[in-house]
């Protein structure tokens, strides 16, 4: 049993006019349009591809995220990672829907098998930002929504398999859906005597982080699993005080924070970015976890970095940081039975 402080917050997580997440997410931008009008893009050199990118795959930019970009810079940072180009209507090869092959990995409705001793499970297909990399960005998420039936199902299937000690919400976002639910699954994971951890993938703490609210730190704070939380987060700017305040709400609520990356061109390919990646993980009290080497889905190519690079990237951190704060550079291979590293050596 973890024995863990009941956390609470404040009513107002940030310094702005107080709305909950739910009113946040709901109000994200969902046009091209006004993503370019609201940062002061001129609509005649980016919205012909961006609604192109909108058709294949929608925008969707949360109002806490969209107040950290550059006002008229097109090519900051944050930006980067949601505006839909022209680029994403081509085709280049070895960029497919499914990189992971994950469709034959499924043996119940919303749960992944892919290791031995971890299972996934799929919450929720919806996400508060839709990143233009996304592995998922092709993934039937229509085919695998839990309905109250799945739930038995899903239960009956973990406890079958002793050799499962962890249990992943993902999705999407599995924060993006209320926290009854979540609480009322992680009772019943809870239950397996087998199943010691639960993990969380999410960026909602990131990208909204009024997320961080009284119902969810009440069951993080009580559920007798250990809990990791891995967030998405690949360049500093995306840590601002909102988003420091609630991680240590996390944190106080017993949950161990770690953070996972992508490398991707044109956002956080430059070594002195990952430097100030780390540190600022760290200053917030999250440790870095990986850095993915690319995965290679369709319409999200121009996000590629080679591996020549990438490990010239780390081999540069390694000289500016201590190794605990160096992330695993790591590439997911279908079939595999973990994370492949990748090496470092030229």
């Amino acid at each position: 049993m973890i024995q863990r402080t009941p956390a609470r917050i404040e009513a107002h997580l940030c310094d702005q006019e107080y709305r909950s997440w739910q009113q946040l997410l709901s109000a994200s931008v969902t046009s091209p349009e006004e993503l370019l009008r609201r940062l002061d893009l001129p609509e005649d050199l980016w919205l012909a591809g961006a609604r192109q990118g909108h058709r294949l795959f929608p925008i969707r930019v949360p109002e806490p995220f969209l107040a950290r970009m550059e006002r008229g810079n097109p090519a900051d940072p944050l930006l980067r990672q949601v505006l839909p180009l022209a680029d994403e209507t081509g085709h280049a090869p070895g960029f497919v829907n499914d990189p992971l092959r994950e469709a034959g990995a499924i043996p119940t409705t919303g749960l992944i098998r892919k290791y031995r001793s971890r299972a996934l499970l799929m919450v929720t297909g919806q996400c508060a930002v839709n990143c233009r990399y996304c592995f998922r960005r092709h993934f039937p998420y229509d085919e695998q929504r839990l309905g109250r039936d799945d739930r038995q199902s899903v239960i009956d299937t973990l406890s079958a398999s002793p050799e499962i000690n962890e249990v992943i919400f993902s999705g999407g976002d599995p924060l993006a859906v209320n926290d009854r639910l979540l609480a009322q699954w992680a009772s019943a994971i809870s239950g397996i005597p087998h199943v010691r951890r639960l993990r969380l993938h999410t960026r909602l703490p990131v990208v909204i982080p009024q997320r961080v609210c009284d119902e969810l730190l009440k069951w993080l704070s009580t559920t007798p699993l250990q809990v990791v939380i891995v967030l998405h987060i690949n360049h500093p700017a995306e840590i601002d005080t909102p988003t420091r305040r609630a991680l240590g709400y996390l944190r106080a609520a017993g949950a161990t924070l770690l953070n996972q990356s992508v490398i991707l061109r044109g956002v956080n390919d430059r070594a002195s970015v990952l430097e100030a990646l780390s540190e600022s993980l760290f200053d917030a009290g999250v440790l870095p976890y990986y850095l993915h080497a690319f995965d290679p889905v369709a319409g999200a190519h121009h996000y590629d970095v080679p591996d020549h690079e990438a490990k010239s990237l780390v081999r540069e951190l390694l000289e500016r940081l201590p190794g605990f704060l160096v992330p695993k550079l790591v590439r997911e291979e279908p079939g595999k039975d973990s994370k492949t590293p990748i090496n470092l050596l030229p």
